[in-house]
């Protein structure tokens, strides 16, 4: 023996296969305690075509190695879906169908070896176990063994469709030129825009083109105050030769829309739908090209009949999350329309948890992300629950070719600097006894009910600890919030912003106070009148032409604040006359209050912005601040932020309510 030249040989298959080195010395041997540790190195050995002998038999077979193109699939269109059957070829005589491939991959999640009994196991490469996976995830069965899927699915499995053997019919190759074709697309902005668009703003329009060219919908998600309106209404213009145009949004913007057509696409038709019955009926006679239809979401849930009679040219809905609730009467609605484009705009596509993302998507691209039911087992509970990396990327690349996201601080170089300042309230000794009752009466209360009355379902005890929740959150505002006392504590934090907001008007600064309790914010509308402050004031309860008013002399230098309830007034308003903004109380889900925060941040702004939260110290609010910073991990990874009572379930709450008042450090 050369045991020189052995050593050498050993050396070099232990660069092909890592399992065997390093170890303590030549003679000691090689324990591998899991089977798929096992298959691993025997798939590595036969890859570096090293001889392997058994002496008590072969306990574990690998009969053969797959990858893409050993997958063969016979491809049929059938108008919006495809039809998919075929085989994967293990060796010369052994193949498996379509049907058994799938049930061997559900058997064994995330592992690239199937087996295929009796010892015997079939190796798939690392990225053919993926596209696999892509493929299983979007397809659903149909008759024959057939898999069904989107057809807009062909780019999130375009890696596959490239390699695969494919025998497609007409329609699947005129699916795919269109595909390339609308990839291609560059058009150039309306002649008739009268809009000097920034570089990713016609980049945001050329987007939404290409979508339309191929026929698919498009989710346009950008941050708050980037424009989304203008880049929305570019493509109508462009559409517009085509036919009659619906955008539906709530109240609060609908006047928005209206000024920036009239500014901006001159030569649309804009049409109010709004007003009485007949006045309603008389619009929709004779919708033509060019008529832009503006509804709202109310008005559109009530005439839902007439408006899905039309066959739209395009439809749009605006600040879509209004239609996150997959079981409403609103998304439902939204859903029966009918259009041959379809576009949301959102700075939050994701407000509560994924099934937000599957009910906006049924709208946008309808069978894309399956049944609720295929969502939930395929998406929504191996990213929520088990934060598995792999789904959470198979679901950004199906969705990435239909959704289009760009943040502030990436397109935006001259946008002024944002700053972000917590002001920490302690309360006085008064109002810390009183915070401190409640919920100790709300913990016994909820405790004592759960041990002596009947068992409630899971939603009904979420409802009754928020309400508690709520109670403390209106405690740490203001003590007249909570309590019918004569003399009720003084409030610390109507304190504290009294000062704050004193200092910002000596130094001739205008103020945004946003408060999700509309009864705190007409307290805060108390203090500014004794102390003869000027301001303007806005909730859901302003009529929409006051509301306008108001925002048009805030902007015209009427009035030092703007009081604004957080629902009402978070989107769809320009207010850059200001330049800080103040959070009497913080929500759940920072995204809302970042959405409300960019009414002053956004193109326009000049001057940089500070925004101000009051937090409680040691309160139900600093663990709602908290959560804050813990919630926001799918925002980061997949789309935007996270809503945290949609996230924590009753028994969380109510952990959140055991939680004494903390003296302040």
């Amino acid at each position: 023996r050369d045991l020189d030249v052995e050593r050498l040989l050993a050396d070099e298959l232990g660069g092909k296969v890592p399992q065997l080195t390093p170890r303590p010395s030549e003679s000691a041997p090689l324990t591998l305690p899991k089977p798929l540790q096992c298959l691993d190195l025997l798939d590595r050995l036969n890859a570096a075509e090293a001889r392997c002998k058994w002496p008590k038999g072969e306990a574990f077979r690998i009969v053969g190695q797959a990858a893409a193109p050993a997958l063969g699939l016979s491809v049929k269109s059938a108008g919006e879906w495809f039809q998919a059957s075929g085989q994967l070829a293990i060796d010369e005589q052994r193949v498996l169908e379509l049907k058994r491939l799938f049930a061997l991959l559900e058997e064994s999640p995330s592992e690239r070896f199937l087996a295929l009994g009796d010892g015997e196991f079939v190796a798939l490469t690392d990225a053919f176990r993926r596209q696999l996976d892509d493929l299983r995830a979007l397809a659903t069965p149909a008759a024959k063994g057939e898999m069904r899927i989107s057809a807009l699915a062909a780019l999130a499995l375009d890696d596959l469709l490239e390699e695969a053997s494919i025998d497609a019919d007409e329609g699947w190759a005129k699916l795919r030129n269109r595909l390339q074709a609308a990839q291609a697309y560059e058009p150039e902005l309306p002649s008739t825009l009268q809009a000097e668009l920034r570089p990713y703003q016609v980049e945001g329009y050329r987007w939404l083109a290409r979508l339309s060219r191929w026929g698919a919908g498009a989710c346009l998600a950008d941050d708050m105050g980037l424009g989304k309106t203008v880049q929305t209404l570019a493509v109508l213009l462009e559409r517009a030769p085509g036919g009659p145009a619906l955008v539906v949004a709530p109240t609060s913007v609908i006047a928005n829309w209206q000024d920036e057509a009239r500014r901006f696409a001159p030569t649309l038709n804009v049409k109010r739908y709004a007003g009485f019955i007949p006045a309603r009926e008389a619009l929709l006679k004779e919708p033509a090209p060019f008529d832009l239809f503006l509804v709202t979401y109310g008005v559109l849930q009530n005439d839902i009949e007439q408006l899905s009679a039309i066959e739209w040219h395009s439809a749009v809905l605006d600040e879509a999350q209004a239609v996150k609730n997959p079981a409403a009467k609103r998304s439902r609605a939204v859903k029966a329309l009918r259009a041959a484009f379809r576009v949301i705009t959102t700075g939050t596509p994701i407000q509560n948890n994924l099934i937000d993302l599957h009910s906006l998507f049924g709208f946008v691209n309808p069978g894309l992300l399956g049944s609720l039911a295929q969502f939930r087992a395929n998406f929504a509970v191996p990213i929520e629950r088990d934060a598995d990396a792999w789904t959470q990327g198979r679901l950004r690349r199906l969705i990435a070719p239909f959704l289009l996201r760009r943040l502030k601080a990436d397109v935006l170089d001259d946008l002024p600097e944002r700053t972000e300042i917590i002001l920490h309230v302690e309360m006085s000794s008064e109002e810390a006894a009183l915070y401190e009752a409640l919920r100790q009466r709300a913990v016994e209360e909820l405790e004592g009910a759960r041990r002596d009355g009947p068992e409630l379902a899971e939603g009904a005890r979420r409802v009754q600890v928020l309400a508690h929740l709520t109670r403390l959150r209106l405690a740490c505002c203001n003590p007249r919030l909570v309590t019918d006392a004569k003399k009720p504590p003084p409030s610390a934090k109507l304190a504290t912003f009294a000062t704050t907001l004193e200092e910002l008007l000596a130094n001739r600064h205008k103020v945004l106070v946003f408060s999700q309790f509309v009864k705190h914010l007409q307290l805060v509308e108390e203090h500014l009148r004794s102390a003869d402050v000027a301001y303007q004031y806005l909730d859901g309860s302003t009529p929409a032409k006051a509301r306008r008013e108001r925002i048009n002399a805030f902007q015209a230098g009427q009035g030092d604040v703007f009081l604004i309830s957080l629902k009402a007034g978070g989107v769809g308003l320009n207010l850059t006359a200001a330049d800080y903004v103040i959070h009497m109380d913080p929500w759940w889900n920072p995204a809302v209050e970042d959405q409300a925060s960019d009414r002053a941040h956004r193109i326009g702004q000049t001057r940089p912005v500070t925004i101000y939260r009051l937090v409680t110290v040691g309160t139900i609010e600093e663990q709602i601040v908290d959560l804050h910073h813990r919630k926001r991990d799918l925002a980061d990874q997949l789309l935007e932020g996270a809503d945290a009572p949609g996230r924590l379930n009753a028994e969380e709450l109510l952990e959140l309510l055991r939680q004494p008042l903390r003296e302040a450090l």
